[in-house]
């Protein structure tokens, strides 16, 4: 991640503050990283717009090992966020390896 990027690691990624070009490195090192501190449940705000970055992200997650689960209910942001479970540490690779 660039040093212009760094923010502390909440269970809360809001994607408003990187180019879509940053999403593919960005959410493997953050689920990592949360899954270091024992996060399991973490929400990724993605914005309504035209769903084109919640698309791309749903692809990601759906590639990414370290994801056990993900949706978007209403309680979360709906259509705006995806809840995403992870893999406790042990069940999943270095997100480079990804």
């Amino acid at each position: 991640m660039e040093e212009a990027h760094q923010h502390p690691i909440t269970a809360e990624l809001d994607l408003h503050t990187f180019r879509p070009s940053e999403i593919g490195e960005l959410l493997p090192e953050y689920f990592h990283e949360c899954q270091l501190r024992g996060m399991r449940s973490v929400r990724v705000i993605h914005g309504k717009g035209t769903g084109t970055l919640r698309e791309g992200v749903h692809t990601l997650l759906r590639r990414l090992p370290s994801v056990e689960s993900f949706h978007y209910p209403a309680s979360v942001g709906s259509w705006g966020a995806t809840q995403v479970i992870l893999h406790a540490p042990s069940a999943t690779a270095d997100p480079t390896n990804d």
